[in-house]
């Protein structure tokens, strides 16, 4: 009976794709590695699967040893801090030496057939120019410990792969909630400059910081990271491939600030300042984060050099008929789920 091993249940992406990787064979089953205190949310959320689906409370921070695994045909390693404020320390325990221990508890499965990790596309870091699905290290610098954290640990895997691990990596752009409810587990990222606007009158004030015709905001929903993760992950000639899950017509920050502004029905007055500016007020100014609710670390995101390269995600799902919607065209339900939904934070699970 084919097993697949799964960490990052029952997060945000986690558990909307088990699901759809339980549906390819109905003899298949699920091992999770959850962390305590968050196994009886994994565990109600799998009780429509039985026992196909079990739930082992540990933490990939620690070797992984599970005594009774057995047929374990696939991994998929969701696990991470996402998280643009992580500490470093943490960071690192998390993303690069738990990627090891789930590396080196795959690399322990007779049967392995494939292991899928999810990356991020902000490996780059702030390359300036393109960055190919090719591309890892490029002398890159980063805007914070999460994009070098991560980074390290897809370094990790690729090595890995050098040494013969059959494997597959995902990289996700900046993820926002389902593109048709608009349902999302927190809000982080363009949410936060959704809430401010939100929360002022019909004329709204936003600092911007420059080169908003230039710079691009690339987003794309989880529904299209859910189905490109189903459809890729299936395919064979995904082995060895490197995906960038990324929007490839991105729209400027211009345009986004103005799509943000009709979704809201808000006149928005543009206060310009420098990227520095803009972080240090919000990290040294009393008063302006705790009005403003943004964190300073998700400012480098609307002055980002980078654009991502997708052709091997688009040539592998050109016949699936998975294609990145356009934020405009499904901003407003994320706009409504905000409304809808005030009790949800901004906190990562950790």
């Amino acid at each position: 009976m084919p097993t697949v091993f799964f960490t990052g249940y029952p997060g945000f992406l986690g558990s909307e794709l088990l699901p759809r990787i339980l549906a390819r064979r109905d003899d298949a089953t699920a091992l999770c590695i959850v962390q305590p205190k968050f196994a009886s949310l994994a565990r109600e959320r799998a009780a429509p699967f039985g026992d196909r689906v079990r739930i082992v409370e540990g933490d990939i921070t620690s070797p992984i040893h599970i005594d009774d695994a057995k047929d374990i045909t696939e991994v998929f390693h969701l696990a991470a801090i996402y998280d643009l404020g992580v500490k470093r320390d943490l960071g690192m325990r998390v993303n690069v030496d738990g990627t090891r221990h789930v590396l080196d508890f795959a690399a322990k499965q007779p049967n392995l057939e494939r292991f899928h990790y999810i990356s991020t596309c902000y490996v780059s870091g702030r390359y300036p120019g393109t960055f190919r699905e090719t591309d890892l290290t490029l002398g890159q610098s980063f805007n914070n410990h999460y994009e070098e954290t991560k980074y390290l640990a897809e370094v990790e895997v690729q090595r890995r792969m050098r040494s013969g691990l059959p494997a597959t990596i995902y990289r996700p752009a900046v993820v926002v909630g389902d593109s048709a409810t608009g349902a999302t587990q927190k809000f982080d990222g363009p949410y936060f400059v959704m809430q401010w606007i939100l929360r002022q009158p019909r004329i709204a004030f936003l600092p911007t910081t420059g080169g908003t015709k230039k710079y691009r905001f690339n987003v794309v929903p989880r529904d299209f990271i859910i189905h490109a993760l189903d459809v890729l992950s299936a395919k064979k000639e995904s082995l060895d491939k490197t995906y960038q899950l990324a929007d490839p017509e991105p729209m400027t920050i211009d345009e986004t600030i103005r799509t943000i502004a009709a979704a809201t029905d808000h006149t928005i007055i543009r206060i310009p300042l420098t990227r520095f500016a803009a972080k240090s007020a919000l990290k040294y100014v009393p008063g302006v984060y705790r009005l403003m609710r943004i964190p300073a670390a998700s400012v480098d995101y609307f002055n980002h050099p980078t654009s991502y390269d997708t052709t091997n995600a688009r040539a592998d799902l050109a016949t699936s008929g998975v294609v990145v919607p356009r934020l405009r065209d499904y901003i407003g339900n994320l706009v409504t789920f905000v409304r809808a939904h005030p009790e949800i934070g901004s906190a990562a699970m950790a």
